[in-house]
């Protein structure tokens, strides 16, 4: 409770020392955004990105590994909330994109398990 009473003063002092000072423009409207690094609107998204990046990273995974229930939901996930980032106010970019990138990561993921069962019924035929 206390580290965050410290962190309700600590971030709104930040923020107004960063609109008064001499960095750049574009970093300033960056940091000042409704969807900026002082909001929830960021940091959903931006941790959201370790789930790209592990179904990435899971390109040469055996395809016998791969979860079909898991991948279907984050397929979904993706193509849902890519829809409702425009949606919302503000709009929000990094969550349409870290969300469309997921979609598309899934589907990929799902494409090689579907292929890899009709190779396996072909095989049995």
């Amino acid at each position: 409770a206390v580290g965050a009473a410290v962190g309700m003063k600590f971030a709104p002092t930040l923020q107004a020392k960063i609109a008064s000072s001499s960095l750049p423009a574009s970093v300033v409207t960056f940091m000042n955004h409704p969807a900026g690094p002082f909001t929830i609107f960021f940091w959903a998204p931006t941790t959201k990105w370790l789930l790209s990046a592990s179904n990435i990273v899971d390109v040469d995974r055996p395809v016998d590994k791969i979860s079909t229930s898991q991948q279907l939901a984050l397929a979904s996930t993706g193509i849902i909330w890519s829809r409702y980032s425009f949606v919302i106010t503000p709009v929000n970019y990094n969550l349409f994109v870290v969300n469309f990138v997921l979609a598309l990561t899934s589907l990929f993921h799902l494409s090689r398990k579907i292929t890899a069962s009709q190779e396996v019924l072909a095989t049995a035929a």
